[in-house]
């Protein structure tokens, strides 16, 4: 599979396959790798369709603008850094992507509000070694944040441990690239839990 040059998004599935996009440089912000992305939309192509979404730490775009791409219904994104938000919402102007919003803020803190409606799918790829996965995955838990049956998908480095799940998570998949480790949990107890 080609690599995306850098400075560049390629989204690789969807209405908008083929579509490179510029990104915010920034020190580090690194898009989803192409196959893995490939990997975790071949996980959630049967989930994906007019779901709503919620990408925590969205960065370049890369797993957001994919999940609009392929069909999600709404989808929302998380960025603090004000430079990275800018470009985020000037790459959905240019895609036209009306299901897309993007918020600038913290995510710890913007999770604090009580969502509108819980979302059926979020995708948590904190920036490595910063110590946020695991409040995060607890604020979204305690905050009614995950419809049952949700899709929580986890990317981290190999040196990096992964929090553990809420009592009634369980994991669906996990496979590792190069350096990263990346895996799909469910909200909801195992036995009544169909695969995605």
């Amino acid at each position: 599979m080609a690599r995306t040059e850098p400075g560049r998004l390629r989204i690789i599935g969807g209405r908008w396959r083929g579509r490179r996009l510029p990104v915010a440089v920034q020190p580090g912000l690194r898009p989803t790798a192409d196959r893995i992305r490939e990997t975790l939309f071949n996980w959630l192509a049967p989930s994906i369709e007019g779901r709503r979404v919620l990408d925590c730490f969205a960065g370049s775009g890369a797993l957001g603008l994919e999940a609009a791409s392929r069909g999600a219904g709404s989808v929302t994104m998380i960025e603090r850094n004000a430079a990275v938000a800018s470009r985020l919402k000037a790459n959905v102007l240019e895609l036209g992507a009306d299901q897309v919003r993007v918020q600038c803020a913290d995510v710890l803190e913007w999770l604090r509000r009580a969502p509108r409606a819980p979302v059926d799918c979020c995708f948590l790829d904190p920036p490595f070694h910063a110590g946020l996965l695991a409040p995060v995955l607890a604020q979204l838990n305690a905050g009614g944040w995950l419809a049952q049956g949700a899709l929580v998908y986890i990317e981290t480095d190999q040196g990096s441990p992964v929090p553990d799940l809420p009592g009634h998570w369980h994991w669906l998949r996990e496979k590792r690239a190069g350096q990263v480790r990346y895996a799909l949990a469910q909200v909801g107890p195992k036995d009544a839990a169909g695969e995605p």
